[in-house]
């Protein structure tokens, strides 16, 4: 028979590379990739229009939308995107100093239900007592006017304080610079960061590489951002997708995990990668990035953890529950 065709979208990060250019062939699969440069133009046109038979999704909008009965799509534990998102807290130094000082404020966002944000509050909540109740978040662009993407998001499920940007020549990092907002959170730093005009504004935490690799060492938690997932049409029609991509992509992963740790020539503007690599392997132990659901179990535990606490989800849930099984070669 011939392959089944499976057109995927996704950002083209390192891992995904091997893939992308053919190298990876997945069995039964020819894959025709699909990559955008910004993953909220991916989410938007899967959720809205169900434009791909699989993509790269937000992991807090896929969960959502399962434990509210949506099973327009089937996810695999493969994760395209993680990060530790401490780093990602900037501050008007003229209004907040230390993380409690959060508390009452207005906060910028780009989405409130975004992943990245997800995890920020849970952070701000658990690791420093901050009380979310009290704060205003204000969504909108990073860099522009305007709101971020056109989200199909569901909303929270009991009342939150979240004011649009409606300001027609300001972004939310315009408003911070301006005092007109305190703090933002998400998943891109504000232009006004490090700018000598903007002395006032810096990041929550300076020493963030510090605090991170701690908070890892503590709690074993690399967190993720992004999953894969298919139409639920397509994967019922064609049921061995989930194991055969989700290998795929696996073998992808390790290509660039592997080439990015070979000693032969750098593949990354980056002059000092191999002290990086050994710091990395020293913090990790091995993979940093795994895939599957027993190495990722605590991560997607908290992640489900937040989201209850946050109003996003009306009940915790297995974490077997949200993905389809899959069958590992090798």
């Amino acid at each position: 028979m011939p392959p089944v065709t499976c057109n995927f979208a996704s950002v083209l990060y390192d891992r995904m590379v091997p893939l992308a250019m053919g190298e990876v062939q997945p069995a039964g699969l020819s894959v025709n990739f699909i990559y955008e440069h910004q993953p909220r133009e991916i989410f938007d046109r899967m959720i809205a229009n169900r434009e791909f038979d699989a993509s790269e999704l937000s992991a807090s909008e896929f969960i959502t939308r399962y434990v509210s009965g949506d099973r327009s799509f089937v996810a695999i534990p493969a994760f395209p995107s993680r990060a530790f998102r401490h780093r990602y807290i900037c501050i008007n130094t003229h209004k907040v100093k230390e993380p409690q000082d959060l508390n009452g404020k207005r906060i910028g966002v780009q989405l409130y239900t975004m992943t990245a944000g997800v995890w920020i509050r849970g952070l701000l909540q658990h690791e420093y007592g901050v009380d979310l109740s009290t704060i205003e978040w204000i969504e909108g662009k990073m860099d522009g006017p305007g709101s971020h993407g056109k989200p199909s998001s569901l909303p929270p499920l009991a009342p939150v304080k979240i004011t649009q940007n409606t300001n027609p020549t300001k972004s939310l990092s315009d408003l911070l610079e301006a005092g007109e907002i305190d703090a933002v959170i998400g998943a891109r730093l504000p232009e006004c960061l490090g700018k000598s005009r903007a002395p006032h504004i810096r990041r929550l935490f300076q020493d963030f590489k510090e605090v991170e690799m701690d908070y890892y060492k503590r709690t074993g938690i690399f967190p993720i951002m992004h999953l894969v997932a298919f139409r639920r049409e397509y994967y019922e029609a064609n049921q061995f997708v989930a194991s055969a991509l989700f290998n795929a992509l696996h073998q992808s992963k390790e290509l660039a995990r592997k080439r990015m740790e070979s000693s032969n020539a750098d593949r990354y503007m980056l002059p000092w990668l191999p002290e990086q690599v050994d710091e990395i392997r020293e913090v990790f132990g091995g993979d940093c990035w795994p895939y599957g659901v027993d190495p990722n179990k605590k991560t997607l535990e908290t992640l489900v953890q937040f989201l209850y606490e946050q109003n996003m989800i009306t009940k915790m849930v297995s974490i077997e529950e949200l993905f389809a099984p899959v069958r590992i070669i090798g």
